[in-house]
């Protein structure tokens, strides 16, 4: 939802402008700074009969769903300082929830298994299931909106985020029955917050992937909000309107006396165009149901991809060729749509498979402190990258709504030259650019395919020879 629609929400719906919208977006990572590292240091500090990041999930479930409801929900009522401060508000508290939510639940992947593969296999299940949430979620939202809200946008993004809110809890229950914690820190391994500053500011692999996750999740919050943008006032109407015909996606007037199964079935989401409807909103839902399908075979390549060429090599090449692709955004013109489906679908065949690699490749940062230093600290490595990536969601968000801002956009001065211009650059030039500083990133981690399997097998023979290690199985009653 943070990757696609703030500026579809708070610029059009709440009537924010687009700078106010940059700034809150921004403004809540500074506590990130503190949350994040915190809840790292709490979780790894946590013991239950259940583990220590499993009860987390469930503990959170409620307060986030009500949180991310209330985010997208306008109080009646507002000025417009009260608007800009609710928005504030409710976006600070949501970003809370999901620090105590996403920072347990990611460490999950560097405690299930201490095998490389596996990790990568489990990374892959998390983003198979993932991108089919983003195929749901960037493709039937704003047909929903409309559908719930019968021109009331305000009731109809309320309707909406609650049903995904109801859905989200149903799935953290799940998830916390459905997963068992296996790798534990050294025996010996005293609790020290200083200790585990010191440990990442050390790990070289780590502040590689810092800084390549600050810089995608740039690119993907940046791209995410001016795609909308792009396709709202960009996009010629008409060319888009004859692309969804073709699709067969048309309601001609027979069509709609006599409907089939499939044709009723597309309308009940909201996705046939009738005559006389923009084609704007069907057309953004298509290109992020596009770009969605060709992530999950990007997700189910990168298990068998990694194991040939290694992590490293597949997600230094997948980003590279995903920052090439996105730069030529720039040259479609405005009647291209067949272009801008193509580079939406060869941007994201490139990029599918760094998505699991992304989480195994952190989980292995995991692994390159305890291998070099002794010490295990999964939680807050995972803290680290979790504020790495919501930092990058708030740059990109507050880049999109300044540099917006900067060219002059507002829904009424959307279609002038200098506007137009701006929304090229930065659906182009500047989201490649930002996936393209990932890839210098990547240039400076050190885990290589022959280092991983060194390193994963001197681990485990200390894990197997070591009495100050715990075993898997140890490891297994110490949680239970």
């Amino acid at each position: 939802m943070f990757l696609v629609f703030p500026t579809a929400f708070y610029v059009d719906v709440m009537g924010l402008s687009a700078a106010s919208m940059g700034t809150i977006l921004l403004l809540v990572r500074f506590s990130d700074a503190i949350t994040d590292p915190l809840m790292g240091f709490i979780a790894d500090r946590t013991n239950t009969k259940w583990g220590k990041f499993r009860p987390w999930l469930l503990w959170s479930a409620i307060p986030y769903a009500l949180l991310f409801w209330a985010a997208f929900t306008v109080p009646g009522m507002l000025s417009d300082s009260g608007r800009f401060w609710y928005a504030f508000a409710t976006y600070a508290l949501l970003m809370v929830a999901y620090t105590v939510s996403n920072v347990p639940y990611s460490s999950l992947n560097g405690v299930m298994t201490s095998d490389g593969i596996e990790r990568t296999s489990i990374s892959s299940y998390r983003f198979f299931a993932a991108m089919c949430a983003a195929f749901i979620v960037q493709g039937f939202t704003l047909p929903l909106v409309s559908k719930f809200g019968r021109g009331d946008d305000i009731k109809g993004w309320s309707a909406t985020i609650a049903i995904f809110a109801v859905i989200s809890v149903v799935f953290f229950v799940i998830t916390f029955f459905s997963v068992k914690e296996r790798v534990q820190p050294p025996k010996h391994q005293k609790p020290d917050l200083r200790q585990d500053f010191l440990d990442i500011l050390h790990n070289r692999p780590w502040i590689a992937m810092f800084g390549m996750t600050l810089f995608v999740f740039t690119t993907l919050a940046l791209r995410g909000n001016v795609s909308y943008v792009h396709m709202n006032y960009y996009v010629d109407p008409e060319a888009l309107r004859s692309f969804i015909e073709g699709l067969g996606l048309y309601a001609a007037p027979d069509a709609l006396q006599h409907p089939g199964i499939g044709f009723r079935a597309l309308d009940t989401f909201g996705l046939i165009l009738k005559p006389g409807d923009s084609p704007t909103a069907i057309g953004f839902s298509l290109f992020n149901m596009v770009g969605s399908l060709v992530n999950i075979i990007g997700v189910l390549l990168a298990k068998p991809l990694a194991k040939l060429f290694g992590k490293k090599m597949v997600f230094t090449v997948g980003l590279a060729g995903a920052a090439f692709f996105q730069c030529m955004v720039f040259f479609a013109g405005s009647t291209d749509v067949g272009q801008l489906f193509l580079l939406n679908f060869l941007t994201s065949l490139c990029y599918g498979p760094t998505i699991p690699l992304l989480w195994a490749m952190i989980a292995d940062t995991a692994d390159w402190s305890e291998w070099k230093r002794g010490r295990r600290s999964t939680g807050f490595v995972f803290a680290g990258m979790v504020f790495a990536l919501k930092a990058g969601l708030g740059v990109g968000g507050a880049l999109a709504g300044w540099l917006l801002a900067f060219y002059g956009y507002t829904p009424e001065t959307a279609h002038e030259p200098a506007v137009q211009y701006g929304i090229r650059m930065l659906v182009g030039f500047y989201s490649g650019g930002c996936f393209g500083m990932g890839v210098l990133f990547m240039l400076f981690y050190p885990i290589t395919k022959k280092r991983e399997l060194q390193m994963s097998a001197e681990l485990e023979e200390r894990r197997l020879n070591d009495p100050e290690y715990d075993t898997p199985e140890l490891g297994d009653a110490a949680a239970t």
